[in-house]
């Protein structure tokens, strides 16, 4: 059953991968940059601001500081224990794929996907009683870890595994957020 997961995984990756084209290749390396990101995250940080006052956004950048932490260090905690190598660096699909980008790092599960999910989870439950479109931040982690599939740095498999730990580990730590903010930092 793993193996034949695996095999659709890889499947599905050449796919993704083959559509890109030298043409797009610089948009989607200027996309995969985290720090290209930064004036998403400043118009964030604005608007959180601007909703809860410096207090409150304070906290929030504590919050989102060990959220990153977390999914960071679990990131490289599963890597390193998983050692699912990069489709970059897999000799069985190098000559069908499109490689953009190298790292000799290994594959499973994305830090890209686990981060931005993660964060995009906070800030989706912080902002959503204030703002009716606040769902339209998620495309930001699509399109981030997208990067990465096409980029050759990722299976869509290890996308999805980095979302869904974000996913989870965003919520967590803003529930705990709340509990702290209701417990001992009320507005």
């Amino acid at each position: 059953m793993l193996e034949k997961l695996v095999s659709l995984d890889v499947q599905l990756f050449v796919f993704l991968n083959g559509l890109g084209s030298e043409s797009f290749d610089s948009l989607w390396l200027f996309i995969t940059k985290q720090t290209h990101w930064t004036p998403l995250f400043l118009l964030l940080l604005y608007v959180i601001y601007s909703k809860i006052g410096i207090k409150q956004t304070l906290y929030v950048i504590l919050a989102i500081a060990v959220l990153i932490l977390i999914t960071d260090q679990s990131t490289n905690l599963v890597k390193y224990t998983v050692q699912r190598l990069r489709p970059c660096n897999n000799p069985d699909i190098q000559s069908v794929m499109r490689i953009v980008k190298s790292s000799k790092s290994f594959s499973f599960f994305s830090g890209h996907a686990a981060n931005s999910m993660a964060a995009a989870m906070f800030i989706y439950h912080l902002l959503k009683p204030y703002f009716k479109y606040t769902f339209l931040l998620f495309l930001w982690p699509l399109i981030f870890a997208y990067s990465r599939i096409y980029l050759g740095l990722h299976y869509p498999l290890d996308i999805l595994c980095g979302y869904l730990f974000g996913m989870l580990t965003g919520l967590f730590v803003f529930r705990v957020y709340q509990f702290t903010q209701i417990k001992y930092f009320p507005l």
